[in-house]
């Protein structure tokens, strides 16, 4: 009988582990393959700050040629929702794939943003408040994200995953949040 040659069975062990996590790689990346974005998907994360502020339907503008390039800035979208007592304020937004956000007022003034009691703020395609994400540090393709943490005055903060939407504004299957604060 004879004995595998220890060098021939160390190749053939380092192989195999070289190509089996591959084989789990069989469905395309939309990384990696043009065309192959999800279509539609979620209309953007939803998640509490505190019991009170909450921040819906959050997600990155679309790209018009496709793809979102390193140094390019980027629009925001969300809806900022207070449900409680006390009005609050979005101070800022920071995130490791961006090197600065710009946050402009309603009135038009770069500061931050208020979010009065009882009442949404839309963070939208076109006009003021808004939040653009200035110098990514990553290109990135439509249904792609990055983390994205949110900074408020009082409420403190929270980190989010801002994907790149899918379409582009106005187009798909996007239905508006509901609105969530109380009726009087």
């Amino acid at each position: 009988m004879t004995r595998p040659h220890p060098v021939r069975t160390a190749l053939t062990a380092a192989a195999c582990a070289a190509v089996l996590p591959l084989a789990a790689c069989s469905q395309d990346n939309p990384i990696e393959n043009e065309g192959t974005e999800v279509i539609g998907g979620n209309a953007g994360a939803d998640e509490a700050v505190t019991e009170d502020i909450k921040i819906t339907a959050l997600m990155l503008d679309y790209p018009g040629d496709g793809q979102w390039e390193e140094g390019e800035d980027v629009t925001l979208y969300a809806a900022i929702t207070n449900t409680g007592t006390t009005a609050d304020r979005l101070v800022d937004v920071t995130g490791e794939d961006f090197a600065d956000a710009q946050l402009a007022a309603l009135d038009g003034s770069d500061g931050a943003i208020e979010v009065p009691e009882n009442d949404n703020v839309y963070l939208e395609p076109e006009g003021e408040p808004s939040v653009i994400l200035q110098d990514l540090q990553t290109s990135l393709r439509s249904s792609q994200s990055i983390p994205v943490t949110f900074v408020f005055e009082e409420a403190g903060e929270v980190t989010m995953t801002a994907t790149v939407s899918s379409s582009p504004p106005g187009e798909g299957d996007f239905e508006a949040p509901e609105d969530p604060t109380p009726e009087e």
